[in-house]
């Protein structure tokens, strides 16, 4: 642990058959998923899992094939407003 970390004991629970842990506000974290590890000294390890990034997940897409393109649409001009 670095220095100026901050430390907080806290309450263990039974969920179902699972143990869970409450997470002070302080240490929340983003989102509503994280992964769980233990390290070669038995500790757990708790990680928020990172957001993707957009330009990342528009990298995996494969792009469309000539064949799937969308049709031409039309381009009408604009319809008089009343106001």
């Amino acid at each position: 642990m670095s220095a100026g970390s901050a430390v907080r004991q806290v309450r263990l629970f039974k969920n179902g058959r699972s143990q869970a842990v409450r997470i002070p506000r302080e240490f929340e974290l983003p989102g509503n998923e994280a992964t769980l590890r233990r390290d070669e000294r038995g500790r757990l390890i708790l990680e928020a899992i990172p957001r993707p990034r957009l330009l990342d997940l528009l990298a995996t897409w494969t792009p469309l094939d000539k064949k799937d393109q969308l049709p031409e649409i039309e381009d009408l001009p604009a319809e008089p407003v009343k106001l």
